[in-house]
């Protein structure tokens, strides 16, 4: 089981693992090695609905910090999502061709998108959120979106 950070407001429950870097828009980067997984937080995929189609860069191809890594599809929105690292995209999860679902149902391990292979790891994670960070964030923009909806 992974650690977790947990917020509960209303009928949600947001989880932010402590072994991962977090984007502002709601991507999750987790060192592995010499490569990185990436997927996409719980609070983002709960806030943006069903995943109907997710679209990836494809094996091979080289991605810039802020160019666009992946594009998602739900009933509520469609959002273009940038990387969090420079790199080579090395695996995409197949998964997200056949049931990007998984994404909604298991965020943190069997819904990741992409593992790729960095360019500078350790110097562009230091500009991305640590857990608390996130944590701090989701907690602010999940109580806003309730005050919103009263």
């Amino acid at each position: 089981m992974i650690n977790s950070l947990e917020y509960k407001i209303d009928k949600f429950t947001f989880r932010i693992p402590t072994d991962r870097y977090y984007t502002e828009e709601g991507l999750w980067i987790l060192p592995e090695g010499t490569h990185a997984r990436v997927g996409i937080s719980d609070f983002l995929q709960q806030r943006s609905g069903d995943m109907a189609f997710v679209e990836v860069k494809p094996v091979g191809e080289t991605i810039v910090v802020g160019k666009e890594l992946v594009v998602i599809e739900t009933i509520k929105v469609n959002i273009s999502l940038t990387s969090p690292i420079s790199g080579k995209v090395i695996e995409v999860n197949p998964m997200m061709e056949t049931s990007p679902e998984v994404i909604n149902q298991d965020p943190y391990e069997l819904g990741w998108i992409v593992v790729m292979e960095p360019f500078n790891l350790q110097s562009e994670i230091s500009h991305l959120l640590d857990p608390q960070a996130y944590f701090t964030k989701v907690k602010r923009e999940s109580e806003r979106d309730i005050k919103k909806d009263l």
